[in-house]
Order: structure tokens, then sequence, then C-alpha cells
């Protein structure tokens, strides 16, 4: 039974690692464009959260709807009137603009929130949730949710919607997708939004779970990569299926190993993936 209970904690935490790594990938299979603030707007995102609760009182479930968009507009202007001046050029200057970006922001946090570590502690607490032997508490099941709810959101968007359409047309072929009459800047801003949209919102959903500091911001980050690459670049689904791998491979090494060796386990797998499978568990070799 207590193979069940880290089989659970595992499954909530792969579900908010998708959260976290559907943008990201997303950002980097279209734009091509390795995204290093990704984890600062996740801490920023966690921020918003713990700030709107304790100073105003809105639910983190309230916070979600104010994320979305505020990030996408953050994301949408950024890549327009920054990262677009730059978006030909290789992708070690890319690279480096959003590692000077990301340093920006972060130090940013630090100056108005110092590097304490805060906790977002919902007053009063929902409760856990007791199915015979496995223990969860009630807002890790409700964060759960909501990452899958954002997730497939993304994923309907890019399916189902135009500008979806058209990120997904820019992303396979961008010089076909010129002639036919696709606003290439347009929709690469669209791109980075949807990115950072998602990046806010599983900040929030993070906040429930996890204490915030700009400190946290490399942690996420890292963990977005390993889920990429565990999934397969630029995939929704494989977001899902590599940020399920990894959250059920940590919790069952933090049990074996120790929860320090965690960080370890992540890139023990990455490393290993890149050797074995570079294309992921569902992404097509050669597909960029």
């Amino acid at each position: 039974m207590f193979t069940f209970q880290i089989l659970a904690n595992g499954l909530v935490l792969g579900c908010l690692y998708a959260c976290i790594a559907a943008g990201f990938s997303l950002v980097w299979g279209v734009l091509n464009v390795i995204n290093l603030m990704h984890g600062s707007f996740i801490v920023l995102g966690s921020y918003l959260a713990w700030a709107a609760y304790n100073g105003l009182g809105l639910s983190p479930w309230i916070s979600v709807l104010i994320a979305a968009p505020l990030f996408y507009g953050l994301g949408w202007l950024m890549q327009r009137g920054v990262l677009n001046r730059v978006i030909a050029a290789p992708v070690l200057v890319t690279l480096t603009l959003t590692f000077g970006l990301d340093l920006m922001l972060n130090n940013a946090m630090l100056l108005a929130f110092k590097a304490d570590y805060r906790k977002l502690i919902l007053e009063p607490p929902l409760g856990t949730l007791e199915l015979a032997s496995v223990v969860v508490p009630v807002d890790r099941l409700v964060a759960m949710a909501l990452a899958l709810v954002l997730t497939g959101a993304l994923w309907l968007i890019l399916r189902q919607s135009r500008v979806g359409r058209a990120i997904i047309a820019v992303r396979l072929d961008r010089d076909a997708a010129l002639l036919m009459g696709v606003n290439v800047p347009s929709i690469y801003a669209s791109a980075f939004g949807f990115g950072a949209a998602m990046a806010g919102c599983a900040g929030v959903l993070l906040a429930l779970i996890f204490p915030i500091s700009p400190l946290s911001s490399s942690a996420y980050l890292g963990k977005a990569f390993v889920v990429c690459v565990l999934g397969g670049l630029g995939s929704v689904p494989g977001a899902v299926l590599g940020g399920l791998v990894l959250g059920v491979v940590e919790s069952f090494g933090a049990m074996a190993f120790g929860p320090e060796h965690a960080v370890t386990l992540s890139f023990g797998l990455l490393i290993f993936f890149l050797i074995v499978r570079p294309q992921g568990l569902i992404g097509k070799r050669g597909f960029e």
C-alpha cells in the first residue's frame, strides 16, 4: 500500500511538471528559442498567487484566471519588443539574450521579495482525501486537476483554433507558412505569450505545494528541460507523458535514495535519454 502512496505523490507532481514544461516546449519548438526566463516566470506566478491571497484575499483558483492573460501579455510584449529583433540570429544569441533578461527579472524579484522562502497557506485548509491507505491533500488534487486542464486547453488551442493551427504551420515550415500569408512575427509573439501564460499559471499552482523564492527558478527551469527531453520537443502530449514519468521516477527515487538525490536522478534520466532516445518518448527523429 505504501507503493500506491508514492505513486499518487508522483502522479500529482508529474501533472505539475507537465504544466511547467508545456509552455517551455512550445517556445523552444516553434521559435527555436531556449527561454531561460521560464523558471523566473514560474516564480513570478507563485508570487502573484501569494500576494493576491495574502493582500487581497483572492484564492489561488482566481489567481490562475488573472495570471493567464497577464503573463500572456507580458510574454507577447517581450517577444515583439525584444526577442523579435534577434529571432533570426544563431541560437547562442537568443540564449544569451534570455539569460540576460532572466538575470534582470530574477534580481528584480530578489530586490522586491528578498531571498526568503515564503509559503502560501490556505485558511481554512481544504483537508485531505483518503482512499484505502492513500492520503492526498485536496489542494494538491485541485492543483493537479487544474494543471491537466491548462495543459489540455493549450493542446486544444493548438489543434482547434486558427492561431493554434498557424503556430503549428510555422513550426513545421516557416517559409511555407509565410508564403501562405501567415504573419510569422505575430505568431512568434503569440507562441511566446502562450508559453509565458503556462509558466505563470504553473507558478500559481506550485505555490500551493512548494515554498516560494527567486532561488527556485533554476530548479523549475531544469525540470522543464528534462521533461522536454523525455516527452519530445514541441509536443503537448509529450510534455504530459514526460512530466508523469519524471514525477514518478523522482518519487520512487526519493524513497529509495533520499530526497536530496532527486535532482541527480532527474539529470541522470536526462543524460540517459539523450544517449538512447534523443527524440523523446513520443517525438519523431529529426523533427524540429
